[in-house]
Parts: C-alpha cells; sequence; structure tokens
C-alpha cells in the first residue's frame, strides 16, 4: 500500500520486499491455492479480497516497480535478462503481497480501527516527492505526479488511510518480536568479514592472432557453428493499442480548460529569481567587518565559518527567493548585489551580516503559447483517464465480435501493423512503429513471439497502463546463411574463437603454477599487471573485482587456494592472500544494524504468518483469466488457458 506509493514515488524509500518473498515462499496461502477461484471477473480485475479490490493495474505497477530489484539482486545489467521461470516466481510473490495487504487491511477495519482525516493528511503532505524546492507541500507537483503514476486523489486517501490503520493493528504483533543473540552473531560475522586476493585478467583481444586462416579452416569452423551464421525470425503481426495517451490524442480541449490549467501550475511556469548565498551573522559590526576583510582576501567558506565562533551564525542558503529572507532590508541587498562579491557589514534584526552571492538564476516566464500543446497533452492525459474503464471494456467486446478488424475508430486506439524480429526491428534495421513507452513496447513484442501464428487476439494490459492486443498472421522462420553470404563473419569469428583459445591456454598456465606454489605472486616468470585488491566484503564487493570471481572467493577456507574464472571479455585468476575476521567491539554500529535488520525481517514473518491466519476468515476471489495472461507475460509464453 503505502510502501508501494513510496516506491513509486522516491526510489530511495526502503519497502520491505526481500523478506516478504523470502516468507511468502514457505507460508500455506498461495497462488497455487488462490487460483483455484471460480467465476467471472471484470477484465482489470485481479482478484477480489472481501470489499478489497486488486486491480490489473496496481498488479502490474507493483511487478514493474519489483522487476529491476530483483534484476540488480541476481547482478543483471536489465529486468529483461531476469529468466523466465524466475520473472513468473516474482509475479506469483507479488501477487500473494497484495493479496496479504488486502487481508490485513480487511481486519482492521473489523476491528474498527478509525483513522483521521488529519492523520491522512499529514502522511501524504510528508510524502518529499509532493513537497516544492521551499520544503512544503505543493498542490500542483502532487497533482502531477498522481497525473503521471495514473491514480487519482481518492485512491491515493484510501491507500494511505488502509496503510495507518494496518500499522496499528500491526504494530503491537512486531512490538513483540525478539532477535536471538546467537543469530546475529553468526550474520554479524558473515558481513563483516574481509578478504584480499591477487588476481591477474586475461583479455581475448589482448591475443595476437596473426596466422590467416585457410578456406579449409574457415569451412570447418562454418560447419561446426551453423547456429552464428543465420538470419533471425521475423512474424508479421497486427497490433492494437489502446492508452491514455491514443485516448488523449482524440480529445479536443478547449483553450479555456488549458487557460485554467496553465493558471493552476503558474508556479511551474513562471519562477522569480533564485540565489545561493552564503551569510555570516555576528554580534558587532567590528567583527562583521573583520570576517568580510578575511573573505576578500581570499579566506575560503570554510575557513569564514570556523573564524566566525560559536556566538556566531554562518549558514549556506541555497536557491533562495527574494520572499524568503525573513529582514526585507536585508532580501533587497542579497538581490541587489553581485555574483561571487562579498558584501558588507549589514544590519539586521539579528545582527551584522557579512554575505557573499555565489550563484544566480534568474527569473523565467514562459508564455501560454509555448506550453499550449504540452498542457493540451496533459489535460488530454487526464480526462482520458477517467474514460479508459468505459474505452476497454469497449475495445474487449470488438475483438471479442470481429477480431482486430472490427475496432470503432471513435475509441481511441491506435493500430499498427508489419514485419519485426525479436528484437522489435524492421529488415532494414529500424525499430518497428510500435506505440508506447520503452516498457510497454518489449511486452508488445514479447506477446508477438509467444503467441501462435494464426491464435485469436486478446486484449492485456502491459506496463504504464497500456492495453493491446495481437494477431500474428506470418511467421519467416530463422534460416541459416549459406557460405557465400555469410563471407567476413566467418573469418571474424574464427579469429575470435582462436583468440579466446590463446588467452585459455595463458590463464591456465597461470592458474596451474598459482596452485602448486601458493599463489599468483610465486608464479615465475613474474606476472606482468599482478593486482592486489583492497579488503572486500560479502556486502560491500570491489566494482573493480568481477562478480564471478567475488562469488567464489568467499567460499575458500584458507589463504594461497586459487579460482579461474571467464568473463565477459576474457579469464581472470585470482588467489585468496588474505581473511581478516571481524571484531564487535571496533564494529558496534554494523553489528546494531545487522540486529536491526534481523528484528524487521522477523517481523516480516510474523505479519505473514498473521495474514496466513486472516485467509481462514476471507478467501481470495481470483480472476483467473486475468492472472494467468500476466504470468504469461511476465513468463514470456502463450497464454493459452480460458477464464473459468
Amino acid at each position: 500500500m503505502l510502501s508501494f506509493l513510496c516506491r513509486v514515488f522516491i526510489d530511495s524509500w526502503v519497502g520491505r520486499i526481500v523478506a516478504g518473498l523470502f516468507f511468502l515462499a514457505f507460508i500455506g496461502w498461495g497462488v497455487g491455492d488462490v487460483l483455484m477461484g471460480i467465476g467471472t471477473e471484470r477484465a482489470d480485475v485481479v482478484a477480489r479480497v472481501g470489499s478489497q479490490t486488486i486491480l490489473l493495474q496496481t498488479y502490474q505497477n507493483a511487478l514493474q516497480s519489483e522487476m529491476p530489484q530483483v534484476a540488480q539482486s541476481m547482478h543483471l545489467p536489465d529486468p529483461s535478462q531476469i529468466p523466465p521461470a524466475t520473472r513468473e516466481q516474482v509475479a506469483q510473490q507479488v501477487l500473494q503481497r497484495l493479496v496479504l495487504q488486502a487481508e490485513i487491511a480487511l481486519a482492521a477495519d473489523r476491528h474498527g480501527l478509525i483513522v483521521p482525516d488529519s492523520s491522512v493528511r499529514e502522511e501524504i503532505f510528508s510524502i518529499p516527492a509532493f513537497k516544492g524546492r521551499d520544503g512544503h507541500f505543493d498542490r500542483a507537483l502532487f497533482n502531477d505526479r498522481l497525473r503521471r503514476t495514473g491514480m487519482s486523489e481518492g485512491r491515493l486517501v484510501d491507500l494511505v488511510r488502509q496503510e495507518q490503520a494496518s500499522r496499528m493493528l500491526l504494530q503491537p504483533i512486531r512490538d513483540g518480536v525478539g532477535v536471538p543473540d546467537v543469530m546475529t552473531r553468526r550474520l554479524f560475522d558473515f558481513e563483516a568479514q574481509t578478504r584480499t586476493i591477487d588476481l591477474v585478467r586475461v583479455p581475448f583481444e589482448s591475443q595476437p592472432v596473426t596466422a590467416t586462416p585457410t578456406g579449409a579452416q574457415l569451412a570447418r569452423y562454418y560447419a561446426n557453428h551453423p547456429w552464428e551464421f543465420q538470419t533471425p525470425e521475423y512474424r508479421h503481426a497486427r497490433i492494437v493499442v489502446l492508452s491514455a495517451d491514443t485516448i488523449g490524442h482524440q480529445l479536443d480541449i478547449p483553450d479555456a480548460a488549458l487557460r485554467d490549467a496553465y493558471q493552476a501550475q503558474s508556479r511551474t511556469f513562471n519562477t522569480p529569481e533564485r540565489r545561493t548565498v552564503q551569510i555570516v551573522t555576528v554580534p558587532t559590526q567590528d567583527r562583521a567587518a573583520a570576517l568580510r576583510a578575511q573573505w576578500v582576501d581570499g579566506g575560503s567558506w570554510a575557513q569564514v565559518q570556523k573564524a566566525a565562533g560559536r556566538d556566531a551564525a554562518a549558514v549556506e542558503l541555497p536557491a533562495i527567493r527574494q520572499s524568503d529572507v525573513p529582514s526585507a532590508d536585508l532580501a533587497r541587498q542579497i538581490f541587489a548585489a553581485p555574483a561571487d562579491v562579498t558584501q558588507g557589514p549589514v544590519r539586521s534584526e539579528g545582527g551584522w551580516v557579512t554575505f557573499r552571492v555565489t550563484a544566480i538564476t534568474p527569473a523565467h516566464s514562459t508564455a501560454f503559447d509555448d506550453v499550449k500543446q504540452a498542457l493540451h497533452d496533459q489535460v488530454a492525459h487526464a480526462r482520458a483517464q477517467a474514460l479508459m474503464g468505459d474505452r476497454v471494456q469497449k475495445l474487449q467486446d470488438a475483438i471479442a465480435g470481429g477480431g482486430l478488424e472490427s475496432i470503432p475508430a471513435d475509441l481511441g486506439a491506435v493500430a499498427v501493423s508489419g514485419e519485426l524480429d525479436q528484437g522489435g526491428l524492421t529488415h532494414d534495421g529500424t525499430p518497428a512503429p510500435i506505440p508506447g513507452g520503452d516498457a510497454a513496447r518489449q511486452a508488445i513484442i514479447g506477446r508477438i513471439f509467444s503467441q501462435p501464428k494464426g491464435a485469436s487476439p486478446e486484449l492485456l494490459q502491459g506496463p504504464d497502463g497500456v492495453w493491446y492486443a495481437v494477431s500474428v498472421d506470418g511467421v519467416t522462420a530463422a534460416h541459416g546463411l549459406d557460405m557465400a553470404e555469410a563471407g567476413a563473419r566467418v573469418t571474424a569469428a574464427w579469429q575470435a574463437d582462436a583468440r579466446r583459445h590463446m588467452a585459455d591456454q595463458q590463464a591456465t598456465g597461470f592458474y596451474t603454477q598459482a596452485k602448486e606454489r601458493g599463489g599468483l605472486a610465486q608464479v615465475s616468470p613474474a606476472i606482468s599487471g599482478l593486482e592486489h585488491s583492497q579488503p572486500i566484503s560479502p556486502v560491500q564487493p570491489a566494482p573493480e573485482i568481477p562478480r564471478e570471481v567475488a562469488a567464489l572467493i568467499f567460499r575458500l577456507d584458507h589463504p594461497a587456494q586459487s579460482v579461474m574464472v571467464e568473463t565477459d571479455g576474457g579469464y581472470v585468476v585470482a588467489t585468496l592472500t588474505a581473511i581478516t575476521h571481524p571484531d564487535r567491539a571496533s564494529q558496534q554500529p554494523l553489528y546494531d544494524r545487522i540486529r536491526a535488520g534481523l528484528t524487521q525481517s522477523m517481523g516480516d514473518d510474523i505479519e505473514m504468518s498473521y495474514g496466513n491466519a486472516l485467509e481462514g476468515i476471507v478467501k481470495p476471489r481470483p480472476n483467473n483469466s486475468a492472472i494467468r495472461a500476466v504470468m504469461a507475460e511476465v513468463a514470456g509464453r502463450e497464454n493459452t488457458g480460458t477464464g473459468q
């Protein structure tokens, strides 16, 4: 609920994802049980828990927020590289978490927990993403953030109220959690241990390949590696996309509404001059004059702060407006002063002031005509959101009645067709013109290449609130290139393979000697380019050390042991040179942090157990068709199930 909202608005908010996902794998109510529900449901609803509704949009948003964290934990550069089975497992666990949240919200309601409006308002006003540059709640920014996430103000208020009621219910349960000392010590010993290594890198590209391959060698390589010389599979598909943007393009927004929006966001389009200023306030004019002289003579801001003394106030005010300065006279002088010139002494209500303006951001005013199109898109998008539910239902009915050939023009859907490969490229190497952002585009391409040719189109919801359906009417299978077509590609591949083989031989020689002689430092002749690492720990690996090496180093039990691994672009040989065990007395803050983390995790586990018990009171009612569609989409396979 609110923890999910915070991940939407502020990336740095820490949720309770990891512990939740870990525990959900073991509790009794799972997707396997949840999927046993029977009945029909709206297309945009994943499940109901009593009076609580879990919308497909909420589920998609939660998944979109979850996948980057999973990719990071797996050391993958992009969520698209997460294995399909893992993606499906994450999708199941996210659904379980949403069901648990709904169960707890219902329990709070049954217990009669009432959250006052003032508490809800205070919580919303405290969210940093809704605060302007002055640190206070900004209504225009609030509206903009909600619009971008596709959430109404009423929905946000309901979610915050549910979250607060749930906290009131769960906090007494969490307060009773205690972590055994032996558990904390074991985890501390693991996290705080450090190791150092020697390592040598053997890049493939560093290997000299001077020989020119013969025709026979190229022919043999070509015959042994046919998969390297193929054209990709192409599919011809018809695509229909419906989103707030596609609907908004058809809406006619009168100028009066656009001017109202312009006035509502006047602080955004008309910003006053801002200045960053360093100010020192002291009790006497003489001290202020002395500080000014020191400053003028080249003293740094840090030196001036130190010289000011304890009874002075030395502060830097970043990007302030003239109205932010309490003293009107001082404000006029600050905003009249040139940049990077020390000013003062000046008498103010608080004493004698010396100051220097370090940055000036001029006032800026954006004319209505300059932002008219952007305002049109913004207002149209907001109005389109209100129309989405009805348009989705009508589009679903149209597809069911006549496929993708009979889509009414007034729905605001966009239809495209063409041939593309699995990378989303056309035959000439340009991206296929699929409407929507990158995430929606990837989902649509994935659907095209998982859906069988001729299968009936099905309306699905993708990332960013985009609904889409595809029909595959042609498949051109991947096929191999003959030797003449492959040409230079065969020569380049043969040379790359030769370099890899030479690198393997060199790295194996280093590893064999290191293993026999007790480390890379003992290899003869001495290795050029031998690296000596700084101490690394399991939770703070050095970025310059390949993750494949770091993973193996902490499995070794004593120094002088060596490992050899293949990484992207080469081989690495490493020797463990030292192990340093932690001392609790010198690392008490880390020990306390680990204990706090374990307490948090155990509290999460108890909450999950409580949720398991609540499931016996109110059974979830799923929308099987919607759940299967999401599972198939995230796993990159065709959804062949039908709703029950």
